[in-house]
């Protein structure tokens, strides 16, 4: 779906930021979208992305049957933001979470790795967007008054890509 180069470059963008936003559907017949921050732990993007979380949280019933879910980091300093759509599910791999275990997970988990809470989100990204602008706040308004001048024209408001289905 997406290559090589392209995933490091995703890698590139979300990396620094560490923690996104995942949006679930609630799983109460209410259609409600839900939000909340997860923090990456890998060191390196193939694909597909891991958070820690305890296996009886809510998200865990809400992303069942391997729904999709919505991830978005943003770092508007560097005026960088990342959309990342996939399909969520739970896994208790012991090898995964002792891949990637570190002190940070262990702070959410009092009986440390073996903890029987102890799962892992991984989410197998099929489509995203990103943007990422260099331009600072002047740049930027003078392409917005510039193309609200010509009519015709789209402010260049720096690079824009989506990927996927």
């Amino acid at each position: 779906m997406s290559s090589p180069e392209h995933k490091q470059k995703i890698w590139n963008l979300i990396k620094d930021i560490k923690v996104g936003m995942l949006v679930t559907q609630e799983d109460n017949g209410s259609e409600r979208l839900r939000a909340r921050p997860m923090s990456l732990v890998q060191d390196a993007y193939d694909g597909t992305l891991y958070f820690y979380t305890p296996k009886s949280d809510a998200k865990v019933y809400e992303i069942k049957n391997d729904r999709d879910v919505c991830i978005t980091f943003s770092d508007p300093e560097n005026q960088v933001y990342v959309s990342l759509t996939g399909k969520a599910k739970l896994t208790q791999d012991k090898e995964l979470i002792d891949k990637y275990w570190n002190a940070w997970a262990s702070a959410w988990f009092k009986e440390g790795k073996d903890d029987p809470e102890v799962a892992m989100l991984e989410v197998k990204i099929n489509k995203g967007e990103h943007w990422v602008t260099d331009e600072n706040k002047i740049l930027q308004l003078y392409e917005v008054a510039k193309a609200n001048i010509k009519e015709e024209s789209v402010p260049d408001m720096g690079e824009n890509e989506k990927f996927g289905n």
